[in-house]
């Protein structure tokens, strides 16, 4: 199982805390990359068919004790129980992790969609592909 609890952050030098996970969650928000920022674009403010979508929404998946195990999705339609990730470069090279990753989201009982960077130049096809996934 992969581990992504929460990130250490300093707090005036010697102290460290523990970031929530809204936290991280904001955090993302408020630096999204351009690939997210363009399929926000499409997303937000019920563009896509009337269907509200989420940034950066956070799935608790486990928990042992006080330790949280979660991942943080890019995109979330509750409505449709769908999740979409944008991916680039980085996960060519973590496959086995997007691969963990999605079956966890699957057994919450969510379908994953992955689109990456380079799809996003021609946004049809993106919405298109999104369209199809819902039906399905």
């Amino acid at each position: 199982m992969l581990d992504y609890s929460p990130n250490y952050i300093s707090i005036p030098s010697m102290y460290i805390t523990w970031k929530s996970i809204t936290e991280i969650a904001r955090e993302l928000r408020s630096t999204p990359t351009s690939s997210e920022k363009k399929l926000w674009g499409v997303l937000r403010r019920r563009q896509l068919k009337g269907y509200k979508f989420l940034r950066q929404k956070p799935f608790v998946h486990e928990q042992i004790q006080n330790n949280r195990y979660f991942y943080i999705a890019d995109f979330y339609c509750a409505e449709l129980k769908l999740v979409i990730e944008v991916d680039g470069k980085v996960h060519e090279f973590q496959k086995a992790c997007d691969y963990q990753r999605d079956l966890v989201l699957n057994d919450l009982g969510l379908r994953v969609l992955r689109i990456k960077n380079e799809e996003l130049k021609d946004m049809d096809g993106v919405i298109s592909r999104i369209l199809v996934f819902l039906e399905e």
